[in-house]
């Protein structure tokens, strides 16, 4: 008989950036379904203590609260975590949002830098500030762009361009981290109901409602099935994007804008 001591498996740790609402607290509750530990981020700490009770205690779950936007405070937030959330094997950056439905001459320039500081500047600090370890851990970058990536729609402007670079990163990431074992997966959804669009349309439930009205639209649960599909592959698949729409949503004819007869 062997006196080799069984090895113990590594404890499956991902962290869940925006986790106090929508897709982000779809996805960590999906993960720790699955035996995953989570570290939760996000800027509400009543949420993320409500996550962590929900979900099985401190033992299970690890809330950082702070403002992804903020360098600082993401750098002190990260640094401050327990050995036995460190070694960090996937990231999900889903922290973002979407601010105003009007066409770009009439946006307001202070939502769009703050879609802009949101969904691209503190997604790629957080990237870095981890990617050290993910080599280390050979792990996996799941970054959520949207269908606005591939597909421009009236008064999606800027929010849309933020996710063709989430987008257009994630591929780039891909580039230079195949080498190193690390997979990067961009997910597209299309329309999905959550409180991203009442944030999106200044807390409007009447314009909330009138969206989703009778289009069967996605579920929070439907973005983290994937996520959770997309984490248990084997480490030698990578899947580059994932485009989901629900059934009810297809590409509209090209607009065409037409003068008014004289």
């Amino acid at each position: 008989m062997s006196n080799t001591a069984p090895q113990i498996a590594a404890p499956k740790i991902a962290i869940v950036t925006g986790a106090t609402s929508g897709f982000g607290d779809a996805i960590a509750r999906r993960l720790v379904a699955e035996g995953w530990r989570i570290v939760a981020t996000g800027r509400r700490q009543d949420r993320l203590d409500a996550l962590v009770e929900a979900l099985g205690g401190p033992a299970v779950v690890h809330p950082l609260c702070f403002d992804i936007r903020d360098e600082a405070a993401t750098r002190a937030a990260l640094d401050s975590l327990p050995e036995a959330f460190a070694r960090i094997s996937v990231l999900v950056n889903n922290a973002g949002l979407a601010l105003g439905t009007g066409a770009a001459q009439d946006c307001d320039l202070d939502q769009w830098r703050t879609m802009i500081d949101t969904n691209i500047t503190g997604l790629v600090t957080v990237t870095r500030l981890l990617l050290d370890g993910l080599i280390a851990q050979r792990g996996l970058i799941v970054n959520l762009a949207s269908v606005a990536s591939n597909w421009p729609y009236p008064g999606g402007n800027v929010y849309g361009g933020t996710k063709a670079f989430v987008r257009q990163f994630s591929l780039g990431l891909r580039s230079d981290l195949s080498a190193q074992g690390v997979r990067v997966t961009s997910i597209e959804p299309g329309l999905a109901e959550s409180e991203f669009t009442l944030v999106r349309t200044g807390g409007n439930k009447a314009a909330y409602d009138a969206l989703y009205a009778g289009a069967n639209p996605l579920q929070p649960e439907d973005i983290a099935e994937t996520v959770r599909w997309v984490v248990s592959l084997p480490p030698h698949v990578n899947i580059n994007s994932v485009e989901i729409m629900p059934v009810s949503q297809s590409w509209a004819p090209f607009k065409i804008h037409r003068d008014t007869p004289a």
